[in-house]
């Protein structure tokens, strides 16, 4: 009778998550088609950043396939689609989770997932805000006479989503630290004292995350160490004390 409990227990799992998933895949089909009806507007709000340090004679984005633009357009309708649904996908895992958590657990999971959204934005901004402009008008300093850029617009949307997820997951790093500050498994005085390991890997993540130039690894590298202190000082003053 135990294995018969367990069973259904596990089924009726299986069937609630069959249920939120599907919730969920609605959600974002219906704001893909929200999304693609706009992806012309949102493509061009993505490429607003590079468009001003083009040279005068190409204001423009160019495509070297017949059908890049069209699923250039549908890959710019699904992630926005992803992003304009997510508040009912996160609803729909936190009620899957939230009965299997204990009444503390509960208090502390969804702060953490709503500042973890807000720095997820905040990388995001900072990319499309700081990085793109400084970053493209030097990468674009390169042109000349003989050297004129042809930028392809579904090459760019791919540059351009993976910076965006890229530092929207690097602005992670200090809750990161604090959550495990906060679980014990480390402390603000030995993240303080591997700075230098820090250091080594914000510029090995700044190599890695961005175009190979020193200028745009600079600006990944950067904010990779200010958010590494912020994350010591969150795991000094959250921490759990010894």
């Amino acid at each position: 009778m135990d294995e018969d409990i367990k069973y259904m227990t596990l089924t009726g799992h299986l069937r609630e998550l069959r249920q939120r998933l599907i919730r969920s895949l609605i959600a974002v089909f219906l704001a893909f088609l929200v999304t693609y009806y706009y992806s012309e507007e949102i493509y061009a709000f993505l490429a607003r950043p590079i468009i001003p340090v083009l040279p005068p004679e190409q204001k423009f984005m160019a495509f070297t396939g017949v059908v890049e633009p069209f699923f250039t357009y549908l890959k710019v309708a699904f992630v926005s689609a992803l992003i304009l649904a997510s508040p009912v996908v996160l609803y729909q895992a936190w009620a899957f989770i939230t009965p299997g958590l204990y009444e503390n657990e509960k208090r502390w999971f969804l702060p953490l997932v709503c500042v973890s959204i807000v720095l997820f934005v905040s990388g995001v901004s900072f990319a499309y805000g700081v990085v793109f402009p400084l970053g493209f008008k030097y990468l674009l300093s390169f042109s000349g006479a003989e050297l004129r850029p042809f930028l392809s617009m579904g090459l760019y949307f791919s540059l351009a989503s993976k910076l965006l997820i890229a530092f929207g997951v690097a602005f992670q790093l200090p809750l990161l630290l604090m959550v495990l500050s906060m679980l014990g498994v480390v402390d603000a005085r030995t993240l303080a004292g591997y700075w230098r390991y820090a250091l080594l890997l914000s510029v090995v993540a700044g190599a890695v995350l961005t175009p190979p130039d020193i200028f745009s690894q600079v600006l990944m590298g950067a904010p990779l160490m200010a958010l590494y202190w912020i994350g010591v000082a969150l795991a000094w003053i959250f921490g759990r004390k010894r």
